[in-house]
């Protein structure tokens, strides 16, 4: 197993960032440009791992790879209440995300990947969403055009095989609704919107950078 999970994040950190990352070192300059802005105060998250479900025990292998950097103010456009439209929302962000499954008892792997269009830090902490662009053959296909939230634990440095770092993410029971019926499906998932991060990983790790949600263009001093 454990040859398994490495060649697995191996795979997984040859992500590519979808979407253009902005070269220049102003923050205003990306958000006029409709690029993610680069310096010192862009959040992101980065990282591959493996991690396990508390609630279910079995021999399957989960991965959750990230490479996503915020955009502030791309997505847009977004009328505001006072009659204003910005380029976007301050939490506007860029990347990708995968999603690799092994099923054991099938002996059988398949993943997803998705877009990245929104994500909030906190130091150590973020949730992001993706939209989910391709599936492998045997995945489930009705994910392609849904909206995932995954939520990112950075518990800062290990020690050699102690891993503190968790994700969470907003399918199987966790992002459930119940109709007037009383029958439970999962609901729509909006922006940044994820549960807490309630995996361990047990292998690899996740690097959160924190920056506050800056300001619109137009109000920065």
């Amino acid at each position: 197993m454990r040859t398994r999970i490495t060649a697995t994040l191996a795979a997984l950190t040859t992500l590519t960032v979808a979407g253009a990352i902005g070269t220049t070192t102003a923050a205003t300059a990306g958000t006029e440009t409709g690029e993610a802005p680069a310096g010192p105060d862009i959040a992101s998250v980065t990282g591959a791992a493996d991690v396990r479900l508390t609630y279910q025990r079995d021999d399957d292998i989960r991965s959750f790879a990230f490479d996503a950097h915020a955009a502030p103010y791309t997505n847009g456009p977004i009328p505001t209440a006072d009659g204003r439209t910005l380029p976007g929302a301050p939490n506007d962000a860029t990347g990708t995300v995968k999603i690799t499954h092994h099923a054991a008892q099938w002996d059988i792997t398949f993943t997803a990947e998705g877009r990245v269009d929104s994500m909030v830090t906190a130091p150590g902490y973020a949730t992001l969403t993706a939209v989910i662009t391709t599936v492998s053959p045997g995945g489930p296909d009705y994910w392609i055009g849904k909206r995932f939230g995954f939520s990112v634990y950075d518990a800062g440095k290990d020690r050699p095989r102690r891993f503190r770092d968790r994700v969470g993410f907003s399918w199987e029971f966790m992002n459930m609704t119940r109709n007037a019926k009383g029958e439970w499906a999962e609901s729509e998932v909006g922006t940044s919107m994820a549960p807490a991060p309630f995996a361990p990983v047990e292998a690899g790790g996740y690097t959160v950078t924190h920056a506050d949600l800056p300001p619109a263009p137009k109000d920065r001093s």
